[in-house]
């Protein structure tokens, strides 16, 4: 629509801005975060498969385990400051520059991590700097999430912002579906032996070819409508997270613990059944691979069945209703996480099914309370600070509770977590969650 007027001789008119397309604006940040997402699966995948081997020698399984999944987490706690930091720029500088910057900075990050020295080769120094790297993983994704949903979100016509919010989102399913779906493949064409010794290093560098089809992408869209009126209008503000503290704590408290079961249920469904399959029960890698695989599609397919629902019925039931639903799914996982692969499939689908509902969602309610200047902010520290909460420690907390308690607690462990978003849900204003 031209926003051009007729001239009043006060001023010359404004040039109508150029506007995105809704085929250019979806495959920007569906394409965005697919590959972030990709890089961080990889790492999730290989958390499991090779790094307790190649990078914590020397301990008992269990210990080499929890201490991969504990380099896992220091993404997680990486992302909130990431969030400030590219959140500050894309609400002073533009969503679009600092979209790029993001993703560079999780490629590249992602790149190096697969041509470091394993411990045997340089000793304790390879541990740190696998941590280093799965920092600047968390760092960049800290920064990309909310600007991939805002993009979306802020060229949305109007009564579509929950459809348009749900795009950005396929990014996770798709990138667990191609991070798991290559490591399947590098096993069904080299033994374990050549994994370990440099076939675990394939997915890590081949990023480098889905950043230069990301940034091709991303560099062929303008800046969104909103943040153009916010500039346009003066509104920017000199340091958004300052105003973001001041005015707007509690959107951010409820907003974290709003995603808290969305993060738990996925951590548990993906890089936790994956050790858990594989260390537990033994199922061999290809088909514990074949499952989490079978699982992105799951979840991928009821992403968009959120934001048609949402679209229909509004956001804030469909999240009420799925997490009640994922607090009775709790009670499932010692019925169907036992010994037999065709009910952990079940498992598998079922929680990945209720993930997709939620995870449609959460974009959308997770920006909908904060106004265009601290929006790019807010929405990704609140989305990061609630991957700390839920996400960060998930597969270590419940390889602990399993190991030390039983299953049942790993399903009162997602039975909590669901009854406190719950909590937060209800506390919300209306029409912002």
């Amino acid at each position: 629509m031209s926003l051009s007027t007729a001239s009043t001789g006060a001023s010359p008119q404004k040039a109508a801005p150029v506007l995105n397309s809704p085929a250019k604006v979806l495959t920007a940040s569906l394409v965005g975060t697919t590959i972030e997402f990709f890089d961080f699966y990889v790492y999730a995948t290989a958390a499991v498969l090779v790094f307790p081997a190649l990078f914590f020698p020397g301990a008992d399984p269990m210990t080499a385990l929890l201490a991969s999944f504990a380099t896992f987490s220091i993404a997680f706690f990486a992302r909130p400051l990431g969030a400030v930091v590219f959140g500050h720029f894309g609400d002073r500088v533009g969503r679009k520059a600092t979209l790029v910057a993001a993703l560079l900075t999780m490629g590249i990050s992602t790149v190096i991590i697969g041509l470091l020295p394993t411990y045997d080769q340089i000793g304790v120094v390879a541990p740190l700097l696998l941590a280093l790297c799965r920092f600047g993983q968390g760092f960049g994704l800290g920064g990309e999430w909310g600007g991939a949903v805002l993009m979306a979100t802020e060229n949305a016509p109007e009564g579509k912002k929950n459809w348009y919010g749900m795009f950005p989102q396929l990014g996770a399913p798709a990138g667990l579906f191609l991070s798991s779906g290559l490591f399947w493949i590098l096993l069904q064409f080299m033994p374990q032996e050549a994994l370990l010794s440099w076939g675990w290093r394939i997915p890590f560098i081949a990023s480098i070819l889905l950043i230069v089809v990301g940034l091709w992408v991303r560099l062929s869209i303008t800046e969104t409508p909103d943040f153009q009126k916010a500039i346009d209008n003066e509104e920017r503000v000199a340091v958004p997270v300052i105003e973001l503290f001041r005015n707007h704590k509690v959107s951010i408290v409820l907003g974290t613990f709003v995603a808290l079961a969305t993060f738990v249920l996925f951590y548990i469904c993906t890089a936790y059944l994956l050790s858990y399959n594989v260390k537990v029960v033994q199922i061999p890698f290809t088909d514990a691979l074949a499952i989490q695989i079978w699982g992105s599609v799951v979840f991928g397919a009821f992403i968009p069945l959120a934001g048609i629902l949402a679209e229909r019925f509004g956001r804030r039931l469909i999240l009420t209703l799925t997490t009640v639903l994922i607090g009775a799914f709790s009670f499932l996982v010692p019925v169907l996480m036992v010994a037999d692969e065709m009910r952990i499939l079940g498992f598998v689908t079922l929680g990945m099914a209720l993930m997709g509902l939620t995870y449609g969602l959460i974009g959308t309610a997770l920006a909908a309370p904060f106004p265009t200047r601290v929006r790019y902010t807010g929405s990704s520290i609140t989305f990061n600070f609630a991957g700390i909460f839920g996400a960060s420690l998930a597969p270590y907390i419940a390889t602990w509770l399993q190991a030390s308690y039983g299953l049942a607690y790993v399903g009162y462990y997602i039975c909590a977590a669901a009854a406190i978003t719950l909590i937060c849900i209800f506390a919300s204003a209306r029409g912002k969650v």
